[in-house]
């Protein structure tokens, strides 16, 4: 490599690092925060040195001084922002479906470490098992790929240098975040007929029979058929999941369809 080449490739791999490094710390497989920090920004720096000969022609860089690059390395964070929290909201929907799992069958008090935050936050046992396991059925069935070639796909969409609107990220950040939560309530759906239903029924007998404890009966109750239920149906669940997951990323990506 020649040396008076040498800035020119610094600026460019600055300004790929800037959006591919944002994506990659916010995309739900390989953002996580258990995995260690190292490991990430190896892969974020492997990544980008992938991505440079791809993207290499779009980049705005002949005759920009250092000044000038300040400007749209702070724009490639912004797009790589915009993309990464979209595709972070994927994981939200098994938290709130967790959480309105748990409080239909009698486990919201049962508490445990997010394992999307690391040790600086907790969620509902059965939230943080259900991430767990997206998280592994996206590396199992591949998906994480797909999250990588979006990436590269992001550069058809926002080309280098250029700000995506407000307005238009506002929507799509909306748009994802209403998304994932219909998702939640859609496949956490089974546990509310159940909720609905045995409440439904206890308030019923406690009326045919006063004196009957009615609580002492209803806790183990409902806690085991919610269990039953919950072994039953956790392979539809996790199939809505990933099948969200991939129309989200085809929504953010257009160019992986």
């Amino acid at each position: 490599m020649n040396v008076s080449i040498l800035p020119e490739f610094a600026l460019v791999f600055m300004l790929v690092f800037a959006r591919v490094g944002t994506m990659l710390m916010l995309m739900p497989g390989l953002g996580e925060r258990v995995a260690p920090v190292r490991i990430r920004l190896a892969l974020a720096v492997f990544i980008t040195l992938l991505s440079i000969p791809i993207v290499r022609p779009g980049l705005p860089i002949s005759g920009i001084s250092l000044p000038q690059a300040v400007p749209l390395l702070l724009t490639e964070m912004l797009v790589g922002f915009t993309f990464g929290l979209c595709a972070r909201f994927l994981m939200s929907t098994l938290q709130t479906a967790g959480l309105v799992i748990s409080q239909q069958i009698g486990l919201s008090f049962t508490m445990s470490i997010d394992p999307t935050g690391g040790d600086r936050g907790q969620a509902a046992a059965i939230g943080s098992f259900l991430t767990l396991l997206g998280l592994s059925l996206i590396f199992a069935s591949n998906l994480h790929h797909v999250a990588i070639a979006g990436i590269i796909d992001s550069y058809g969409t926002i080309r280098p240098g250029t700000a995506p609107a407000s307005g238009d990220a506002v929507e799509l950040a909306v748009t994802v975040a209403s998304s994932a939560f219909v998702t939640a309530i859609q496949i956490s759906a089974p546990f509310l007929v159940f909720g609905l239903v045995f409440n439904l029924g206890l308030g019923i007998l406690s009326r045919l029979m006063p004196q009957l404890q009615v609580f002492f009966l209803a806790m183990p109750a409902m806690i085991l058929l919610g269990t039953i239920i919950f072994i039953f149906v956790i392979g539809l669940m996790m199939d809505g999941f990933l099948g969200h997951v991939m129309r989200v990323y085809r929504e953010l990506f257009p160019g992986l369809r």
